[in-house]
C-alpha cells in the first residue's frame, strides 16, 4: 500500500508539473527496487486517476469542444499524430530506452533547459482556437519528444505552443486538451499489453483496495498539481521548475557514474 501511494503521489505531481512523470517513475523504480513500478495494472490505474484530474479541471473547455469550439477537435487529432507514430515505433523497436534511468536523468536536464527557454520568451497573443493545423502538428511533435523518459510532456508542449505564438493560458489549455487523447491512448495500450501478457485483466499483484487508493491519490494529487501549474503559468514561473530538473538530472547521472543506479 505504501509503495502504491508513493507511486500515485509521484504520478499525480509529475504528470502535470513540468518535471516528467515518466522520468521520475523510471528513476524511482531503479533506485528503490521494492517499488513495483512496472506493474501494468497499476500503471493503468494511476494514469486513469490523472486523466480524471484533467477532465475535472477542464470540463468546461471539453464541453466547449462539443459545442462552440468544434474546430479544435481536428486540431487535437492532428496534434496527436506525431505522438502516435513515434510512440508506437519506439515501443516496438526501442522499448528498452523507456526504462533507462540514466537516459531519464539526462533528459531531465534537457527539460530544465527547455523551461529556462520558456521563461525567456516574449509575451504572445495567439489563441489556440485560431491555431493553424501546422501549429497543432508542431506542438504534437513537442509532445512526441516527451515520450522519452525525463522529458516533461506539459513543459515541452507549453513551450511548443508559446514558440508558435500562443499566449500562456492558451498554451496551457491546448497542452492539456492534447493530453486527453495522449493519456487515453497510453492507457489503452497498457490495457492491451496487460491482456496479452496475462490472458485476463486482473493479474497484477495489487489488491482492489490498493488500486482504488492509488487511483484516488493520483486523482487528488493531480488536481492539486494541475491547479499549481495553472497558477504558476499565469505568473510566468514555470521556468522555476528548472531548479529541480537540472540538479535532479545531474544527481542521477552522478549516481550512475558511481554505479549506484
Amino acid at each position: 500500500m505504501i509503495e502504491t501511494i508513493i507511486l500515485a503521489v509521484v504520478q499525480g505531481i509529475a504528470e502535470f508539473l513540468p518535471i516528467s512523470s515518466s522520468g521520475h517513475l523510471v528513476i524511482l523504480g531503479a533506485m528503490i527496487s521494492d517499488v513495483q513500478s512496472e506493474s501494468p495494472t497499476l500503471e493503468i490505474i494511476l494514469h486513469a486517476g490523472t486523466l480524471g484530474s484533467i477532465l475535472v479541471i477542464f470540463w468546461r473547455r471539453i464541453l466547449d469542444l462539443l459545442t462552440s469550439d468544434r474546430r479544435v477537435i481536428p486540431l487535437l487529432i492532428v496534434g496527436t499524430i506525431p505522438a502516435v507514430v513515434v510512440g508506437l515505433t519506439i515501443k516496438a523497436q526501442f522499448g528498452w530506452i523507456l526504462k533507462n534511468p540514466l537516459l531519464a536523468g539526462g533528459m531531465l536536464i534537457v527539460t530544465g533547459i527547455m523551461l529556462i527557454v520558456l521563461g525567456r520568451l516574449p509575451v504572445r497573443r495567439g489563441e489556440y482556437r485560431n491555431a493553424s493545423y501546422f501549429a497543432a502538428f508542431c506542438v504534437g511533435c513537442f509532445q512526441a519528444f516527451a515520450i522519452l523518459p525525463g522529458i516533461s510532456r506539459s513543459g515541452s508542449t507549453i513551450l511548443g505552443g508559446r514558440l508558435l505564438g500562443l499566449k500562456t493560458d492558451d498554451a496551457v489549455v491546448f497542452s492539456f486538451l492534447l493530453a486527453i487523447p495522449a493519456i487515453s491512448g497510453a492507457t489503452v495500450l497498457a490495457i492491451k499489453d496487460l491482456l496479452e501478457e496475462t490472458g485476463q485483466g486482473a493479474a497484477s499483484g495489487h489488491s482492489i483496495a490498493e488500486l482504488g487508493i492509488g487511483a484516488l491519490v493520483s486523482f487528488g494529487v493531480g488536481i492539486f498539481a494541475l491547479k499549481w501549474l495553472i497558477g504558476w503559468s499565469r505568473q510566468e514561473r514555470l521556468h522555476w521548475f528548472a531548479g529541480w530538473c537540472i540538479p535532479a538530472g545531474g544527481l542521477v547521472l552522478a549516481l550512475g557514474l558511481a554505479g549506484l543506479v
